[in-house]
């Protein structure tokens, strides 16, 4: 901190020379940031602001207005002060309109009753503010050793805060934009005070610049965040006014927990990216060889060599009312997925397949069994899964052992997941022998006598929607999913029930049948069930 006036009147070397204020006595807190030495009247556009004159005044006019004019051009200018020494030009002491002015101005100005030679006076202030440089030129290299290892360790906002504590012997707290805190580290302090009120104490603090000194609450508040997207506020508690090294110990800090989050962000962005592109490769036949697969899995940490693979397809049960709103959702959906696979120690490959789906690949040691593994991804995933986020079905398709199988397996869990998605009945996850008789129809789906029971029970009804852009295909599935409750059926199709029940004559006629026969809502039900099997096509 650079030292003041009054420092300055302090040194041995001033005190020689007997120094008197004159004038602006209450302001010999100003801050010196060079002292010069100057005799000319015209010096003013010479100073760049800070400079304490000393002068001899041995050059200065005999008119007393232009003394005048001389002591408002160096306050102008922003001097810190001015000190004349008597004995040569002002016998003992200076005229009253100076002092005047000073005063007017509140220019500390001093006179040495007793002659000082400059140069002993100029070269202890500037060691002193060369020493106080140097020593902020330690601390500021200090810190910036410190948080570029936290940033290089992606060290946690605790871990920062700690090492702001003990660095400043103060407390410090990291708050969101809501003024909530998010962590806090009480230097010895009782936490329970410091935070009791917290929120409605910080809301009445908003300094106007990113970093800044509040004398009220005797608080240091910088803003954190990067790229224009602030998101919270580092706050050390001072009981004093802060020194320049808290200052650049607040930023530097800030600095660094803004930095640390966009990088975790980035990370877990690339992280999902790489494993999604790996998954895309496997269903693809992007690779050449399945070794090259297995070496790119290897190098994102999740081994795939000698491991029972499991495929999982984790889908959204409804989509989000805006489609960025969705898209962004499946991305938080896909690092929670990530994050479950962390703590039940399953390492996997996580990624989104699509706008609908996140794919993982689950590598099982050989003797572990699929059901065990699946039941802790699927508990852990709904605990970390944050409430009011998109509720979703999890899909696993049948056991592999090589990956070469891997896409018949991601194929059968994204079936299962494209069938269980409709009727969701609360449980862990979902395989092929709990879809029941959708699980059957999908194992038959290439079968020719399925295909050809479905175009005998439905043919004329496609047909006559095809030809006539109509709709009673649709109807016809409404109508069996309510469990022929036509009073039920007429509301989820939006019509009335009279112009409902004319749809339902309309089938009748067109499939030559008796929708009221149990039987036959039962063989059309069927042949609707293996018509969307047959229409799903693979991703």
């Amino acid at each position: 901190m650079l030292p003041t006036i009054a420092d300055v009147l302090a040194l041995e070397t001033v005190r020689r020379g007997s120094p008197r204020v004159v004038a602006g006595a209450d302001r010999l807190d100003t801050r010196v940031r060079w002292v010069h030495v100057g005799e000319i009247a015209d010096l003013a556009h010479l100073l760049r602001g800070g400079e304490l004159v000393l002068t001899t005044g041995v050059a200065l006019p005999e008119d007393p207005e232009k003394l005048a004019d001389y002591i408002g051009d160096l306050a102008s200018v922003g001097a810190s002060g001015l000190i004349v020494e008597l004995g040569r030009r002002f016998v003992k002491e200076l005229p009253p309109t100076v002092v005047k002015r000073a005063e007017e101005h509140g220019l500390p100005l001093i006179v040495l009753a007793r002659e000082t030679p400059f140069v002993q006076i100029t070269e202890s202030v500037h060691a002193r503010i060369i020493d106080i440089q140097l020593e902020e030129l330690r601390a500021s290299e200090q810190l910036h050793e410190v948080f570029t290892e936290l940033s290089v360790e992606g060290a946690s906002p605790a871990e920062v805060l700690a090492q702001v504590a003990r660095l400043s012997n103060r407390p410090v707290l990291l708050e969101n934009l809501a003024h909530q805190v998010l962590a806090c580290e009480s230097a010895g302090r009782d936490a329970g005070a410091l935070l009791a009120g917290w929120e409605a104490r910080s809301r009445g603090v908003a300094p106007a610049e990113r970093t800044a000194y509040d004398p009220a609450s005797g608080w240091v508040v910088t803003t954190v965040g990067a790229r224009g997207q602030d998101w919270g506020r580092l706050i050390l508690i001072c009981d004093s006014a802060p020194t320049p090294r808290d200052m650049v110990l607040a930023e530097r800090a800030a600095t660094t927990l803004a930095l640390g989050r966009l990088l975790e962000r980035h990370q877990e962005s690339l992280e999902r990216q790489a494993h999604g592109t790996i998954i895309t490769g496997i269903l693809t036949h992007a690779y050449a060889d399945p070794d090259e697969a297995a070496a790119r899995a290897r190098a994102v940490g999740v081994p795939l060599t000698g491991r029972k693979l499991i495929s999982v397809v984790i889908r959204p049960t409804e989509p989000a009312d805006q489609a960025l709103d969705g898209q962004a959702q499946l991305g938080e959906l896909a690092e929670a997925t990530a994050a479950a696979c962390r703590d039940a120690r399953l390492p996997a490959l996580v990624g989104a397949l699509d706008q609908e789906r996140v794919g993982v690949l689950l590598p099982l040691p050989p003797r572990t069994q699929a059901e065990p593994a699946l039941t802790a991804l699927a508990e852990r995933l709904r605990v970390l899964w944050r409430p009011g986020g998109l509720a979703f079905v999890l899909a696993a398709g049948s056991v592999v052992e090589s990956i070469r199988d891997v896409r018949r397996s991601f194929l059968e869990a994204e079936q299962v997941a494209d069938v269980a998605v409709r009727q969701p009945d609360g449980r862990a996850f979902y395989r092929l022998p709990d879809l029941r008789l959708r699980g059957l129809l999908h194992l038959l789906r290439d079968d020719a006598r399925l295909q050809t029971f479905a175009e005998r029970e439905l043919g004329p009804l496609l047909a006559h929607d095809a030809q006539r852009g109509g709709d009673l295909t649709r109807i016809l599935r409404i109508y069996l999913d309510a469990g022929r409750n036509k009073a039920v059926a007429a509301q989820k199709a939006h019509l009335s029930r009279p112009a409902f029940y004319d749809r339902l004559r309309r089938l009748e006629r067109v499939l030559d049948t008796d929708l009221d026969d149990v039987e036959s809502c039962m063989s059309l039900h069927v042949a609707l069930l293996a018509l969307e099997s047959f229409r799903r096509e693979p991703r």
